[in-house]
């Protein structure tokens, strides 16, 4: 009875072992991301974006950056769950301004890959610079995007 016991038991760990295994998975995360959209060309540094200085260092929630299709917060996010890539909804190549802009509303505006994650990021570094009364968080493209290699 006692081979018996540790039969099943040894098989009941080897099989937590492998049902755990994607939810292990899906919690790793890159800290440092390459904003580097391959369905465009760039014509500025790439911007390499830190996790952990966003969520350790200035305590913003994942809601800050990720949100649903109506640009609400997904607020009950937690470390390694999965989100979609912002191309994924904001699926225009590149950036729109300018004339090729005019008369176009923020959220035409905002279906353009690069116009989003501008306005995700300058919206949110203004805020924090004005809570904090400092020019700390860049807001312009000298501060953000690294000098292009040639």
């Amino acid at each position: 009875m006692k081979k018996s016991s540790v039969l099943v038991a040894t098989l009941a760990g080897i099989a937590m072992l492998f049902l755990s295994a994607p939810l292990y998975a899906g919690t790793n995360f890159e800290d440092v991301i390459k904003l580097n959209e391959t369905s465009y060309k760039h014509t500025k540094g790439i911007i390499e974006f830190s996790h952990a200085k966003h969520v350790d260092e200035y305590k913003n929630g994942c809601g800050e950056c990720h949100h649903n299709d109506k640009g609400e917060p997904l607020s009950d996010l937690k470390k390694g769950d999965d989100v979609k890539r912002c191309v994924e909804c904001h699926s225009k190549p590149g950036e729109i301004k300018g004339k090729e802009a005019k008369g176009l509303s923020k959220e035409e505006k905002r279906q353009y890959h690069a116009n989003a994650l501008h306005d995700n990021c300058r919206n949110c570094h203004k805020a924090y610079n004005k809570k904090n009364n400092t020019k700390a968080a860049p807001t312009s493209c000298t501060k953000c995007h690294p000098k292009k290699k040639k």
